[in-house]
């Protein structure tokens, strides 16, 4: 798990914009005439799409790849999940889905930072190093 500042906030702002830019995208297409479970399973995969695309495009070159893309993969499936449902369903601006899957996309990098702490466990400095 990164620890340093730089990589972990580079983590933050690239989950935040991917959710934002997902959820924009998603608000632009999907309108209430879709059908709801249509538009969850299509926004799912727009929002990956997206998310693959702003990743490539502007945080792997500055940051790990495994460290962006699986995180920004996750951001850009939940946030297209959640917003197309939601523009399918009733009228949302495009302002408040763009702040909604920057939520998404901060809500996931806190889950992901906390499931890997809990599953890499305490690490003695010994047992990091390879000592006895």
């Amino acid at each position: 798990m990164e620890k340093r500042l730089y990589f972990v906030f580079g983590d933050l702002i690239s989950n935040v914009v991917a959710g934002g830019l997902a959820g924009f995208v998603c608000a632009l297409i999907f309108s209430t005439s879709w059908n709801m479970v249509i538009a969850m399973f299509v926004g799912m995969a727009l929002g990956m799409i997206v998310a693959l695309v702003v990743t490539v495009g502007l945080f792997l070159m500055y940051f790990g790849a495994m460290e962006v893309m699986i995180p920004n993969m996750l951001t850009g499936m939940v946030a297209g999940m959640i917003i197309s449902m939601a523009a399918s369903m009733h009228e949302v601006s495009l302002w408040s889905c763009l702040k909604d899957g920057a939520l998404v996309g901060f809500l996931v990098f806190v889950a992901i930072y906390i499931l890997q702490s809990r599953m890499s466990g305490k690490v003695k400095l010994n047992e990091q190093h390879g000592g006895q």
